[in-house]
């Protein structure tokens, strides 16, 4: 009974993570009552009293624990631990952690998550979004850009520039407007929805141009002289870090700069010799200021080091002889300035090293501090802009569309489609805004980045695969009145930049997120990595037990809330959703388990194990998408139009992260583990979690279909007008006059079916094309009055126009070709970055 007593203590005193000398109390007041109720049996109290004693050696620091225990332990430990490269050893440093952290530690702090200072917009940057931004996107034509131009036109460019598109994060007082980060994220969003292409010129120089590295490494000398050059567009940017061979893969980068002494403005100086070779580089075509990630070697030690001194950033003018670019790459039917850039034995002085010459090899930090920045914004905005359009235009097209003498928003596999477009827009939107907001915080989310460029682009493909669908023959035809077309040819190229989704996922969330996140990990790695054998020990005896009460904590915490559906977790009252809370918490837990778990029994082979990597990154996807649900909720102040899309969010992630979960332990790779996981995860099996329900779906897809605030809701921040001779515009057009003729449409539709067959026959030549006719005769029979005449003939028109498509007679597919060749001939000249 003693052992029995000391035991639960134990369980309890770490569920409930006490600690020190209270524990120490508890448990000896334990062993004592199971040592009464044995009537002093001799056994009870050696076997009680040596376990309380182990027990508190291990609970208290000391030479004994440290000498017999840790020291063995680190051993062992130092066995288990992923073994890091030097990128990545720089990468965990790179960043801060922030609510990524707390759905790590297993119990997440939902005060900090609900009161973190969101993002917002300023006057001055919402009177940007409504008058140059607006204007911007009433510029664009993307038929015309993207198929006659295959350019901005130079009005366009020239508008970007004067009115600091371009410098859209640069200081003011280096030129720039300043803007804060969900500015940027707001600004790309709304031009995305006009055109894809013009909304990456205008990103890329914000977050992925020499400019971020600028304002964060610079010296005094090179911020004043390039960054109001860059805020004004006098310099347009590009960087150049992927290589033919390598990637984006800074440990393999073959690009190199020697260090050596040449010629520069009349002087011998110091310097680089650069070679490079990089490819789909966006902007290089016009580039006037090159930033490059390359090698940088000393052979001759000329700054009396080592030989290799590792990856730096560099600024290369175009002008300079030697440098290479013009020819263009074309990504999927959208015409952004994209294409390779080459030199060999380019010099530049030391002074051209983003930072100076102190800043030699610290180029792959420079790049993962900033690159977790432009992740964060660019392509996610991008995702849920597409998202917002598709919310728009689909519902609107699928209330205008009939069938059968109905609107086809009416059918429930329409509204399956529709469905998960709302769904997933609002998702997308609530995660945007949570990280855009940690970044205004001043936080820097390398984990988070990676979260959001891999779900938002992967959703985006979801939403328009599905507009598609809705859509059908009318997505398909290409031509000036399409409105989707250019979105989903877009969505390979968020997929694939900025880090393939395929290694994003498999690879970066949760090798980097396992470490980079967990509250023990790091601090246990730099112990074992000590040369000070003592040093090593007594930092390693600090963090190690603190470790094992985490992880059984967790265990402890996964196992009871599975039993209990986290009726004992304390979770906000809030917005009326606790059983989703308690849901979190308790898979929370389990992740947290697993990942301790993971990293114990599959340790330095987590790289080759990325199906595993994979579904522990899907799991931290699903809860991050389900918090930045609540957290938008939250700022908006819990309205109750909104629950429908929140309750479908919430168990739509609560699915997919049971569903995920389930299979990973399922699979796990070492099979010992599996069934003490399962029993720990799920002791009643995968009960609950089933996902939305078909009537709250119905709802969910009516939020896009019914012209109500919520549907402007999910499609604010987009570029709207009801113009009928625009794409978009023609769509919103007829739901406008849809709306507005609803009741007349009604009353001419019951008389239709009120009549017999032969007169059903007349009036159904009448409703293909003679729309005049019919309201005629609708106005003779004396179903509408003659003041709606006017309004249901244009109604009827506007319906009709809607679902036609483009077609070109042979004289037109003769122009588009001429044209298209006349291009091409700029595009494929000979690929000298290969030779």
């Amino acid at each position: 009974m003693s052992i029995v007593l000391l035991l639960l203590s134990i369980l309890v005193l770490v569920y409930l993570g006490v600690g020190g000398t209270t524990a120490a109390v508890v448990m000896s007041v334990a062993t004592l009552v199971g040592v009464i109720c044995d009537h002093w049996h001799l056994l009870s109290i050696l076997l009680g009293g040596g376990l309380l004693a182990l027990s508190l050696v291990v609970l208290f620091p000391g030479d004994q624990r440290r000498d017999r225990i840790s020291r063995p332990l680190l051993c062992w430990v130092r066995s288990r631990l992923p073994k890091l490269s030097d990128t990545e050893a720089e990468a965990l440093k790179s960043g801060t952690v922030d609510w990524d952290g707390e759905l790590f530690s297993g119990r997440p702090d939902w005060s900090k998550l609900l009161d973190a200072q969101p993002g917002h917009l300023s006057e001055e940057e919402q009177a940007f979004l409504d008058g140059p931004v607006e204007e911007l996107c009433a510029m664009l034509n993307d038929w015309s850009i993207t198929h006659e131009d295959y350019d901005l036109p130079a009005p366009v460019w020239k508008f970007i520039r004067a009115n600091g598109f371009f410098g859209l994060m640069i200081p003011r007082e280096h030129g720039g407007k300043g803007f804060s980060h969900t500015a940027h994220s707001e600004i790309v969003m709304k031009i995305s929805t006009r055109s894809v292409s013009a909304a990456v010129t205008v990103m890329v120089p914000n977050s992925l141009g020499p400019g971020e590295l600028l304002m964060e490494y610079g010296t005094e000398q090179q911020q004043a002289h390039y960054l109001p050059r860059l805020a004004s567009g006098k310099d347009i940017p590009c960087f150049a870090l992927t290589s033919p061979v390598a990637g984006s893969d800074a440990g393999a980068i073959p690009d190199k700069g020697i260090v050596c002494r040449g010629q520069w403005n009349g002087e011998e100086v110091l310097g680089l010799k650069v070679t490079w070779n990089k490819r789909y580089i966006t902007l290089a075509p016009v580039a006037t200021l090159i930033g490059l990630a390359i090698k940088v070697y000393d052979p001759e030690r000329l700054l009396e080091g080592d030989e290799e001194i590792g990856v730096t950033c560099v600024l290369v003018p175009k002008d300079l002889d030697g440098v290479n670019a013009g020819a263009r790459h074309l990504p999927m039917n959208t015409v952004f300035m994209n294409g390779p850039t080459w030199g060999n034995d380019v010099f530049i002085p030391m002074d051209q090293i983003i930072g100076g010459q102190a800043m030699l090899g610290r180029g792959w930090t420079m790049l993962l501090e900033c690159l977790s920045i432009g992740r964060s914004i660019s392509l996610p905005a991008l995702g849920t802009g597409a998202g917002k359009v598709a919310c728009l235009a689909t519902g609107s097209y699928a209330l205008v569309r009939e069938q059968f003498g109905r609107s086809i928003s009416q059918f429930e596999g329409v509204q399956e489609a529709l469905e998960p477009i709302a769904g997933y827009s609002y998702m997308m939107d609530a995660a945007r805004r949570l990280t855009a907001g940690m970044l205004d915080r001043g936080v820097r989310p390398s984990v988070p980045s990676a979260v959001l460029k891999y779900r938002n682009t992967d959703l985006m493909r979801e939403v328009i695969n599905h507009a598609m669908d809705v859509v059908a023959g009318r997505g398909v035809i290409t031509g000036p009145r399409n409105f989707l077309a250019r979105a989903y040819q877009a969505v390979p190229i968020g997929i694939t930049v900025e880090g393939a989704n395929i290694l994003t996922r498999s690879l970066m969330i949760f090798g980097q997120g396992a470490i980079r996140c967990h509250p023990y990990i790091v601090e246990e790695i730099e112990a074992a990595g000590l040369d000070d054998q003592q040093q090593a020990v007594r930092n390693f005896d600090g963090v190690f037990y603190r470790h094992i009460a985490h992880t059984t904590r967790n265990a402890l915490r996964a196992f009871v809330s599975a039993l209990t559906w986290g009726r004992l977790e304390s979770v906000p009252s809030q917005g009326d959703i606790q059983p989703c809370y308690r849901q979190l918490v308790r898979f929370s837990a389990a992740f947290a388990l697993l990942t301790d778990v993971t990293l114990l029994s599959v340790g330095g082979g987590l790289k080759a194990r990325q199906r595993l990597s994979g579904r522990m990154a899907d799991c931290l996807v699903q809860l991050y998408y389900a918090s930045a649900i609540i957290k938008q909720w939250h700022e908006e102040g819990y309205p109750p139009d909104q629950r429908p899309l929140v309750a479908w969010g919430l168990k739509t992630c609560l699915r997919d992260l049971q569903r995920q979960m389930h299979e990973l332990i399922r699979n796990y790779p070492v099979p010992l583990l599996r069934w003490p996981l399962r029993l720990l995860v799920f002791p009643l099996g995968t009960i609950g979690n089933k996902g939305p329900e078909d009537e709250l779906g119905t709802d969910v897809a009516a939020s896009i279909v019914r012209d109500t605030p919520l549907r402007q809701r999910l499609a604010q921040g987009c570029y709207v007008n009801d113009n009928p001779e625009d794409p978009l515009g023609r769509v919103l057009n007829a739901y406008r006059l849809a709306n507005e003729t609803h009741d007349m449409r009604e009353r001419l539709h019951t008389a239709i079916r009120g009549r017999n067959e032969d007169e059903l026959d007349a009036i159904a030549l009448l409703m293909g094309h003679q729309r005049k006719e019919l309201v005629d005769w609708a106005l003779a029979q004396n179903i509408i009055r003659e003041d709606e005449q006017t309004l249901l003939l244009e109604a009827l028109e506007a319906l009709y126009d809607v679902i036609r498509v483009d077609a070109f007679d042979a004289e037109g597919i003769k122009k588009l070709a001429r044209c298209a060749k006349g291009k091409r001939q700029v595009v494929e000249r000979p690929p000298r970055e290969e030779e």
